[in-house]
């Protein structure tokens, strides 16, 4: 049966898109929960909406078909029994269980599906239930005076992170913030619910690992070598376990992993934040992380007996040119290298690019100084508007999960 996933590049003409339009989960944040939402800011809904509205019909006239991860929850949500083992697990990861749980429940059978898959989005105000045997929990939990008993999930139109399309399947990852973890639930129950995706797939993670991962350190770069940032958000142990995946898994044709270390912290979170692929040969990259052409990088290979090789590399130039058998590749940095531009404009998601074919990309409109030294590399720029969707940190990749990408012609 063919695969109901197909994505084995960062380039390949972009096909099918999963992506979800902001709803008001983004202003559900408040300046008390900020911080545990991963928000620096707060956007304003109606332009945010607008501007992803710009971004998702750029992508229909490049003939990309854009699949809402919510219409999908939807249609499997429509099946009694599905909607019921859903909402028990999305409770219990809540630590609503018993009388507190069904009281939950009984309001969500009063909701439509549409009204049931907003307030899942968009969170449960404390006023909304009356709790028949309150625990201590149901009236205090972690803050008294958040107003949601069922946070908001601000960060969900970022689709790239919950889960990571390679191959013929996906990983469907542990996040590392607790704020984001019913996110790959919803993907979850998808893959294994909806006709489009059920039996059609491979998951090479599921979420139940106990190793962190997200789907902005995981990179495609062709049909058998993937790079994975070792990040604030995805750890050494998780890479190792995919590894062992893909390695021994015959479903997956992957032999390469390029381990990258990065950075700690909020302001490069991924490694999509600071290095992406645009073309064959050509890669943006914040030279913050070059740290002199002395960085930690690994590359995996299978050894003997279910065992990894490790040889370690400091020069992503050099180590891209050898897993890719390149003799030169052009790395244009972000902000064009300026001590200014450059820490600003990758701030603003300058190295996040999304490739819709090979030295053809979309980009936030913000980031002018890259995006003219990616014009002056022959690199075709599509730009969106980045008002607000940029206040959630993070740019035209973060906000797009590859379902199908063509096939690349070897160069």
């Amino acid at each position: 049966m063919k695969s109901a996933i197909e994505v084995n590049s960062e380039i390949g003409r972009l096909k099918s898109v999963l992506m979800h339009r902001p709803g008001k989960e983004i202003e559900n944040v408040i300046p008390d929960t900020m911080k545990q939402m991963l928000f620096d800011d707060i956007p304003f809904q109606k332009i945010a909406d607008k501007e992803h509205d710009y971004f998702t019909n750029l992508l229909r006239n490049h003939g990309v078909e854009v699949v809402y991860i919510e219409d999908l929850l939807e249609d499997i949500l429509q099946k009694d029994d599905v909607r019921d083992d859903f909402e028990s697990t999305y409770l219990n990861e809540h630590y609503y269980q018993g009388s507190s749980a069904e009281d939950i429940k009984q309001y969500f059978e009063t909701l439509s599906i549409h009204d049931l898959v907003s307030t899942i989005y968009a969170g449960l105000r404390r006023e909304k239930i009356h709790f028949t045997h309150p625990s201590l929990h149901d009236v205090a939990g972690t803050n008294a005076f958040d107003p949601f008993l069922l946070d908001p999930l601000p960060n969900a139109y970022f689709t790239r992170d919950p889960q990571a399309s390679m191959g013929s399947g996906l990983t469907i990852n542990h996040m590392t913030f607790e704020a984001r973890r019913p996110e790959s639930l919803i993907t979850e129950y998808v893959m294994k619910y909806h006709p489009r995706f059920a039996g059609k797939i491979n998951v090479w993670l599921d979420r139940y690992n106990d190793a962190r991962i997200e789907g902005g350190d995981e990179l495609v770069l062709n049909d058998h070598v993937v790079a994975i940032g070792c990040s604030q958000r995805t750890s050494t142990r998780s890479i190792e376990k995919l590894a062992h995946k893909l390695f021994e898994d015959p479903n997956s044709h992957f032999d390469t992993i390029v381990a990258v270390q990065i950075p700690h912290n909020h302001a490069m979170m991924h490694l999509d934040t600071v290095f992406t692929m645009v073309n064959y040969d050509q890669f943006t990259v914040y030279p913050g992380i070059m740290n002199g052409g002395k960085m930690n990088i690994n590359i995996l290979h299978p050894g003997k007996d279910n065992t990894i090789n490790l040889e370690h590399r400091t020069s992503l130039p050099d180590t891209l040119k050898e897993v890719l058998g390149l003799s030169e590749i052009d790395l244009m940095e972000t902000g064009n290298g300026d001590p200014v531009a450059a820490p600003r404009e990758q701030w603003n998601d300058g190295s996040n690019n999304l490739a819709i074919a090979p030295g053809e990309v979309v980009t936030y409109d913000r980031n002018t100084v890259t995006i003219d030294l990616m014009r002056k590399h022959g690199i075709t720029v599509h730009e969106i508007y980045s008002s607000e969707l940029s206040r959630g940190r993070g740019g035209a990749r973060c906000m797009s999960q590859p379902i199908i990408r063509e096939p690349i012609e070897k160069n």
